[in-house]
């Protein structure tokens, strides 16, 4: 009679398998997550600067035009932002997953004053408008 042992190797290289995959996931699932924190800042930046830089367009465009002149931009957001109008440039500060700031700056060219304006989560339009008879222009919501 022919003992047969191969059950039993098999059942060894199942577990062995098994622990080195167990102890694989234990030591990549942070180092994904923290991957996943990561992409979403990056893509949550661009897409702000992304919409920063539609805003600084709209002035540069209003600057450039002169008196009299109006754009309005539509922009969509998943949460709300306050951005800070400055004449030569477009601040937001926004924070990270790792609850650090960043501040995210677009240069334009106007004659603006200092202002801010909050833009809700969800569809704004921004008007930029330079009246006529009026030394500055104005940015609103």
């Amino acid at each position: 009679m022919i003992k047969d042992n191969s059950g039993q190797v098999s059942l060894e290289y199942m577990l062995i398998f098994v622990i080195s995959l167990i102890i694989l996931i234990v030591f990549t699932m942070p180092m994904v997550n923290q991957s996943m924190k990561t992409t979403l800042d990056v893509s949550d930046s661009l897409k702000i600067k992304s919409d920063l830089s539609k805003i600084a367009s709209a002035i540069n465009t209003v600057y450039g035009e002169g008196q009299g002149s109006r754009q309005t931009v539509n922009i969509y957001l998943t949460h709300s932002i306050k951005v800070n109008i400055e004449s030569n440039y477009v601040l937001c500060k926004i924070t990270l997953k790792d609850k650090s700031n960043k501040n995210i700056k677009v240069p334009c060219k106007s004659n603006l004053k200092s202002s801010s304006i909050t833009l809700k989560k969800g569809k704004n339009s921004v008007v930029v408008e330079w009246p006529v008879g009026s030394d500055n222009m104005f940015v609103s919501v």
